[in-house]
């Protein structure tokens, strides 16, 4: 098994820099993890599978190294649609765009899905595996076991545990991510932390809450279209279009009397002025398209073709 590289183990001062997928099955805790490399909220999480549907960047600018960290969709196979074939085309694509993956497990979760993540790993690129949520194993004797399991199923370039969420071992899994890319300038500006616009990070964050407080009632096909945008003083108005598969996937949206839809509106708009720095205003309305998944028009017009 390797060892986790330290903040100590590289002595040069070459600059580094590169693109480092994040892969991994639907709720292994990659969002989790981007957003606490990047130190800042730019990819949405909640517990249903699939939250991320598009790739997004995180970049990380340290004094000799830029990071550019690509979140991808979960791949699974579990639903068959226009959608789930363009997400896993997203993750495949990636992986051969990137210098470097990172694939993502569970502490003591290994099965199928994540078998079919690990056949996807492309010949002859550095992959590092990082083993997400040790804070949720309290008992870390299981846990040599259980990563000798895993590194046995493939050749690992380097094996670091962590939590994303905890920050535990942040700075060893930067360190062994380092040593891996390629010496090299500063791929974008110093202070730009994602290569994704605040219209498109404005849609993401009210798709979050729909996922997050609908529960299991809404599946996971609705989306979010930013229809206006408008910046006067110091004040932002929004009007996004919530679109979703049936009559009764917008009556949930909505709940009794408006209130669900109130709550998404007010939770994502205070996650907007803390991303904008202003005033927001926020409105929101519910689209039904029947089939939008498998339309391959609207499935271009909300960016995942």
């Amino acid at each position: 098994m390797s060892e986790p590289a330290t903040p100590d183990s590289h002595s040069s001062k070459t600059h580094r820099a590169g693109f480092v997928a994040i892969v991994g099955r639907p709720n292994v805790g990659k969002s989790t993890l981007l957003n606490t490399l990047i130190g800042q909220k730019i990819s949405i999480t909640s517990r249903k599978a699939q939250t991320t549907r598009h790739r997004i960047s995180g970049i990380r600018t340290d004094a000799d190294t830029q990071f550019v960290f690509v979140d991808t969709p979960g791949f699974q196979r579990k639903y068959v649609s226009g959608l789930n074939r363009a997400l896993n085309r997203t993750v495949t694509e990636t992986l051969t765009d990137v210098d470097l993956i990172v694939f993502v497990v569970e502490t003591l979760q290994f099965g199928p899905a994540d078998q079919d993540v690990l056949r996807l790993l492309p010949p002859g690129k550095p992959v590092i595996l990082a083993i997400n949520k040790i804070d949720h194993q309290p008992d870390k004797t299981r846990l040599l076991p259980f990563i000798q399991n895993v590194a046995g199923r493939f050749s690992f370039a380097e094996i670091v545990p962590l939590s994303a969420k905890q920050g535990t071992q942040i700075d060893a899994f930067l360190a062994a991510v380092r040593l891996h890319l390629p010496d090299g300038p500063s791929l974008f500006d110093r202070d730009q932390i994602t290569d994704r616009n605040t219209r498109f990070l404005a849609a993401e964050f009210i798709r979050e809450k729909i996922f997050r407080l609908s529960g299991e009632e809404l599946p996971y096909a609705a989306s979010v279209v930013i229809e206006h945008w408008e910046e006067v003083a110091n004040l932002t108005r929004i009007h996004a279009a919530i679109v979703v598969d049936r009559p009764n996937h917008k009556a949930i949206i909505i709940g009794k009397q408006g209130d669900k839809l109130k709550r998404i509106g007010t939770d994502a708009r205070l996650d907007l002025e803390k991303l904008l720095e202003t005033k927001v205003f926020l409105s929101l309305f519910v689209k039904v398209r029947s089939g939008w998944a498998d339309d391959q028009a609207m499935l271009k017009q909300l960016g995942y073709e």
